[in-house]
């Protein structure tokens, strides 16, 4: 019988943990979320998960500092080390200290699970610049997560029709999975 592996996901942007949580589940990966060191450690011991996507500044705590308290609680977790402003500094710290890999923001799933399953991979520290239609996207999202999902509310808050709106969430859904 295979385990499905549990994540837990450690950043201060409630937004960016919903969206990242549900791309997660399209690859089925099963998340739990915190938002503080406190929540991270309560979830640590709830969820007993096998990998941690940890933000390096968690509203002014700092992810290198609840890194080795993770590991601590937990030897055998893996972390991945996600930043807004990465910086060689940052990264040889976080893998000092016990992280797998380390990753600029935005990510996408895709990259956290391959940072994972390739942790002797280099990151590239100057991520390429999103693309248009990716910015859209996530715009979209925060919107529509920012409304509970409402659609109508988010077309409106987007000032677009909600058909319109409707056609991009259905196409961009169709070419992801």
């Amino acid at each position: 019988m295979t385990t499905k592996t549990q994540w837990l996901l450690i950043d201060d942007d409630e937004a960016f943990l919903t969206i990242l949580q549900r791309s997660l589940a399209r690859h089925g990966i099963d998340s739990g979320v915190a938002n503080n060191s406190a929540e991270a450690l309560a979830k640590l011991q709830e969820d007993q998960p096998q990998r941690c996507v940890l933000d390096l500044n968690l509203a002014g705590e700092s992810g290198l500092q609840l890194l080795p308290v993770l590991l601590s609680e937990n030897p055998d977790l893996e972390v991945l080390i996600l930043t807004g402003y990465g910086s060689i500094a940052t990264a040889v710290d976080a893998m000092r200290r016990g992280a797998v890999n380390y990753l600029c923001k935005p990510v996408t799933a895709n990259q956290l699970i391959t940072a994972f399953d390739n942790p002797d991979h280099t990151p590239d520290l100057r991520p390429a610049p999103p693309t248009v239609e990716e910015m859209e996207w996530e715009h979209i999202q925060r919107v529509l997560n920012e409304h509970d999902g409402n659609v109508s509310a988010t077309a409106r808050a987007l000032n677009m029709h909600r058909r319109t709106l409707q056609r991009k969430l259905q196409k961009h859904s169709r070419w992801r999975n």
